[in-house]
């Protein structure tokens, strides 16, 4: 009997959609039998009593370990003055995870060959050029002076947080002070300004050092965020939707939140004096806390997304997998493996290193913690966090809305439970 002979490409035909299957995240299936899931559940017991405590009005948290959604639930309050409860799809301020995305945009045009890590970022945003660092500062006047830089800022300077650029309105006392007098907005909010205007002064301003130097939280990223616009010559919510969000299947990844969307918004609270948790005043801090809702044209790269846990896990997901999920190849493994890998020849905290775009698990901090080595991750200003931990194939994501938090524990404390509960 002759036997019948597969040819290749019918063969991988047939295997489409296993493969395919294995890129992204399952929402349902098999329980994991590497997860105790009697261990995992003890978390909604410490949640909900922080929140009967009234520590916390509301919570979202997943876990995904092996490509698979292992815990995924809405605790307490999405608006608590209403008692709307917090459903798992809400939708968070992310502030700063919106770094790790911008930088994935940045290190996109980087495949394409457009720019090199290496390169002075002046050769797109001429202000840029001739950097200098401050050097005397007079604070009744916020008048300063300046020397040279050693060298110019280049992308891996950005990707890094070390290019001697600090933040406006919770940097250090000079450069805020500086920020402010030439109008440099912190990301947060909903601002009317030209981007590029805006990234073009902040150009010629000083810096807190010489590139390369040190570690220094800025608005590095919101930078890269202009870059994109200037060398993709598409907005940055355009080019991040188009090369990213679509792509992924982010479906609830915006700058501007649609209408259709704005009841998932969740509500954002701070503390008073004594610890109570209150809500958002829309003048505090200078930032109106609906500004998800606005329809802006200032895009901030290091500021101004809002997403869902989940949208946030695919991404993360993505990483894991090398670049690739849903049969979109976003990133090459190899850039992967660079953007994830410790880039700086000094500590960022004393402890670990930082990469293009996330601070990096050290041998010794997994050594103290939970969290292997090599786990990347970050965080937001309103109270999001996450990691991703290749060692274990795991994605965790906290999502809140409050800050200041006193009993901001609570994270460290779900992560130590989530481990103890892989076997």
């Amino acid at each position: 009997m002759q036997k019948k002979i597969i040819a290749p490409g019918f063969l991988f035909f047939l295997l489409m959609p296993v493969i395919l299957s294995a890129q992204v995240i399952a929402t349902k299936g098999k329980p994991d039998p590497s997860v105790n899931y009697q261990r995992l559940k003890k978390i909604d017991d410490v949640i909900n009593n922080y929140i009967n405590k009234k520590w916390l009005t509301g919570m979202v948290t997943i876990v995904v370990k092996d490509n698979q959604i292992i815990q995924y639930k809405g605790y307490g309050y999405s608006d608590y003055e209403s008692k709307k409860l917090m459903d798992s799809n809400a939708i968070f301020r992310i502030a700063s995870q919106t770094k790790a995305i911008t930088s994935a945009g940045i290190l996109i045009l980087y495949e394409q060959g457009k720019l090199r890590l290496d390169q002075n970022i002046s050769d797109f945003i001429p202000s840029f050029k001739n950097p200098v660092v401050l050097d005397q500062y007079n604070a009744a006047d916020t008048t300063y002076t300046t020397v040279p830089a050693k060298r110019e800022i280049t992308f891996r300077d950005l990707l890094t947080q070390s290019s001697g650029i600090d933040y406006a309105e919770i940097g250090s006392d000079k450069m805020k002070a500086i920020y402010a007098k030439s109008g440099i907005p912190s990301g947060l909010g909903d601002i009317n300004e030209s981007l590029l205007d805006r990234i073009s002064i902040l150009g010629k301003l000083p810096l807190s050092f010489s590139p390369g130097e040190r570690w220094q939280y800025g608005l590095n990223t919101d930078v890269l965020g202009c870059l994109i616009e200037v060398i993709s010559r598409q907005n940055l919510q355009d080019f991040l939707t188009e090369n990213i969000f679509e792509p992924l299947g982010m479906n609830d990844t915006y700058f501007n939140v649609p209408a259709s969307k704005a009841n998932r918004l969740t509500s954002v609270y701070t503390e008073d004096s004594l610890h109570q948790i209150i809500k958002w005043d829309k003048d505090y801090r200078g930032i109106f806390p609906d500004y998800p809702l606005a329809k802006k044209t200032y895009f901030s790269g290091g500021a101004g997304l809002s997403c869902t846990a989940f949208d946030y896990a695919i991404f993360l997901q993505m990483l894991l997998n090398g670049g690739k999920y849903n049969g979109h190849q976003i990133l090459s493994r190899r850039t992967v493996e660079i953007m994830t890998s410790p880039q700086l020849d000094f500590l960022f905290n004393g402890v670990d290193n930082f990469s293009l775009g996330f601070d990096i698990t050290s041998e010794k901090s997994a050594n103290r913690n939970s969290r292997n080595e090599g786990s990347f991750a970050w965080g937001g200003y309103f109270g999001t966090t996450y990691w991703a931990d290749p060692k274990e194939k795991l994605i965790v994501l906290i999502m809140t809305q409050q800050t200041p938090n006193t009993h901001y524990e609570l994270s460290g404390i779900l992560e130590t439970m989530i481990y103890a509960a892989l076997k």
